[in-house]
């Protein structure tokens, strides 16, 4: 055993395997001040089949401490212990998982395999920090941990001046899991080999031996290997160990495994359940670690990548690099509000989803039924909207998930999420250019207010569309001019809701009431004549007036 913290619960896991029948050798990190190591030795004073590795080394990660101090253990561990058959590297955080003498049975029953992760370094790829054949070929004399900028510019000035050193002859490098368990006559030839101190050396200036060291010389002198290790260690995407709490349990029994770390110091459930040997747990089963490897991969992916549309203080995403700017689909309708009587109602009848007014209106956030605060406590302030428009919308339609949100949207209102919706593949955008106008034609303004503000709307408009154009556009867009709407809005309308109900949908049996047009035409015109080309409209002919709509009762065939 390794240790170099959580003494109490390292004497505790050490009694479990001594009064088991398994010799336990122990090495304790020598930054563990004297007089704790004093008492921790004290603690386990009372057991013959446990024994301490002096002189004590600084395992540091990444350094070679950690296998000097495993050599030092196994040398301990054969000489004072002659009936051992295997020997198992544990740390002072591991926890068996199985009954002792279940894996007494299962390693009698496998006499001459050792059990260590042993791959080429191709066939790698949890190695992390960017060295692959680097790790053996350059010098790793300073600490990653604490002398990390003299660890990067070490390495930047040997890939600079092409330095590298040889592998020793016949020496073919191989990666594992630090956590093995070999055989007697393994572990023998790889202590007694007559090239160890050359091996050494070498190792000595590897970054993290331990996870290469016993790793490539038991292929040397082994007589089979299974490739795999009985300890469970599941490591995030950082290559960092997953800590196991007590909430775990039943995540851990399924994996079989005799063994599991990097287990929490204060999880008293799993050490008081666990530390048995009571037959009736006994499975007998094959260690399966992939039975539980789905979970995790599902945890990593949560932790690198998050929840669709899901935005948190904790991990706020960079810039395009969000999983999903939204967490579901939402509908924008620019114009329909403006050409249709009561739109935003017919369509929530239609379609049963929740609609919304201008929710980028210059006085207020319009919910749906004139809700001052919608659903996360969103309230209707512009100000307060305004602060992060983006957001607004992403935390509305995540408070609102399972519910698809649908809002009005123009160029009076605030333009700034245009390009967020444009992006997002969440939004289906429909727009009428040019039915904003229809406003101006029913107030009560003077021609020259209504020149200037018919100028100005047009001009947000013409870059509004033409972000929506962009070439980088993923969201499900659609843009008639005024004119090209009028000619046929049931068509156009059963095209946008069909995708919103999809395409199995009825046909629509009740029309919205279009807005009374006649004379806007000639309103046109007369805009023309005063100096201002509404051209975003289409071409309206001024004495053309739409007639109501009629909804087709029946489907139209062709019959050949």
């Amino acid at each position: 055993m390794l240790v170099h913290t959580a003494l109490d619960r390292a004497a505790q896991v050490a009694r479990h395997w001594a009064g088991s029948g398994c010799p336990v050798v122990i090495h304790a990190d020598s930054t563990i001040p004297a007089a704790t190591f004093d008492a921790f030795q004290a603690d386990l004073a009372g057991h013959d089949n446990i024994l301490f590795v002096a002189p004590r080394h600084r395992c540091e990660w990444g350094t070679w401490g950690i296998v000097g101090a495993t050599i030092d253990a196994s040398e301990r561990m054969l000489a004072a212990f002659p009936d051992v058959t295997h020997v198992y590297l544990a740390s002072g955080s591991c926890l068996p998982l199985r009954p002792v003498p279940e894996l007494n049975a299962y390693l009698a029953a496998r006499p001459h395999t050792d059990f260590i992760e042993s791959a080429t370094i191709a066939d790698v790829d949890w190695s992390k920090g960017g060295f692959d054949n680097e790790r053996f070929t350059l010098r790793f004399p300073f600490s990653f941990k604490r002398q990390r900028f003299l660890f990067d510019r070490f390495v930047e000035v040997q890939r600079r001046l092409g330095l590298s050193r040889p592998l020793p002859d016949g020496l073919v490098p191989h990666l594992g899991s630090q956590w093995w368990c070999l055989t007697r006559a393994t572990l023998t030839n790889i202590l007694e080999d007559s090239r160890r101190e050359e091996y050494e050396q070498f190792f000595q200036n590897v970054w993290i031996p331990d996870e290469s060291y016993f790793q490539t010389l038991a292929r040397k002198h082994t007589w089979r290997i299974e490739s795999r290790s009985l300890t469970l260690a599941k490591f995030d995407f950082q290559g960092k160990p997953h800590t196991f709490y007590d909430d775990h349990l039943q995540l851990l029994r399924r994996s079989d495994c005799f063994v599991a770390r990097k287990i929490w110091p204060q999880a008293d459930r799993l050490y008081s359940s666990l530390l048995s040997n009571d037959p009736a747990v006994t499975k007998n089963a094959e260690p399966n670690p992939g039975k539980i490897d789905r979970l995790f991969a599902q945890a990593a992916e949560r932790r690198v990548r998050g929840r669709p549309g899901l935005y948190m203080q904790s991990r706020f995403p960079r810039h395009d690099r969000e999983n999903g700017r939204s967490c579901g689909p939402y509908s924008v309708f620019e114009g329909f509000s403006d050409l249709f009587e009561n739109f935003e109602s017919w369509l929530s009848k239609t379609t049963g989803c929740r609609v919304h007014g201008h929710l980028y209106g210059p006085v207020r956030a319009e919910f749906a039924g004139g809700e001052d605060v919608a659903n996360g406590c969103l309230s209707d302030s512009a100000t307060l909207r305004d602060y992060n428009p983006c957001a607004f919308l992403t935390n509305l339609t995540w408070a609102t998930r399972g519910e698809r949100q649908c809002f009005m949207f123009g160029p009076a209102d605030n333009q700034y999420p245009t390009a967020f919706m444009v992006g997002d593949p969440h939004a289906q955008i429909s727009v009428i250019t040019g039915a904003w106008a229809i406003g101006l034609f029913r107030a009560q303004m003077t021609s020259e207010d209504v020149r200037k503000e018919a100028a100005r709307l047009q001009r947000i408009e013409q870059g509004h569309v033409k972000t929506l154009r962009a070439t980088w556009a993923k969201a499900r867009i659609r843009i008639w001019s005024l004119a090209e709407f009028v000619e046929a809005p049931m068509d156009r309308l059963q095209e946008v809701l069909d995708e919103i109900s999809g395409r199995g949908a009825r046909r629509l049996t009740e029309a919205p009431r279009l807005r009374d047009l006649t004379g806007f035409g000639q309103f046109l015109q007369e805009l023309k004549n005063d100096g201002m080309n509404l051209h975003v409209a289409g071409d309206f002919p001024a004495g053309y007036d739409p007639a109501p709509l009629i909804p087709d009762q029946h489907r139209r065939f062709v019959v050949k």
